[in-house]
């Protein structure tokens, strides 16, 4: 399942949480249900955004084609050469 991060303007909070991509979040009340948390002070019907975040995604043709690091640590002293 995707993970979303959606942020509260009256409390300036953000909440990442993960549901199926056809399901919506509009609400601080539906936010805080689907993460298992609080609301708080907030009221439920508070209004949420969802934010646009890079996310994880990998095409399936970059892996292999650069090293993970640039700097070597991770390397081991193999791939990348530094």
């Amino acid at each position: 399942m995707p993970t979303y991060d959606y942020h509260c303007p009256v409390n300036d909070k953000v909440v990442e949480v993960k549901h199926r991509i056809s399901e919506s979040v509009s609400s601080w009340g539906e936010l805080c249900q689907l993460a298992g948390i609080e609301p708080g002070d907030t009221p439920a019907e508070t209004p949420v955004e969802k934010l646009i975040t890079g996310g994880g995604i990998v095409k399936s043709n970059s892996m292999g084609s650069e090293p993970p690091c640039v700097s070597g640590p991770c390397c081991g002293g193999g791939g990348c050469g530094h």
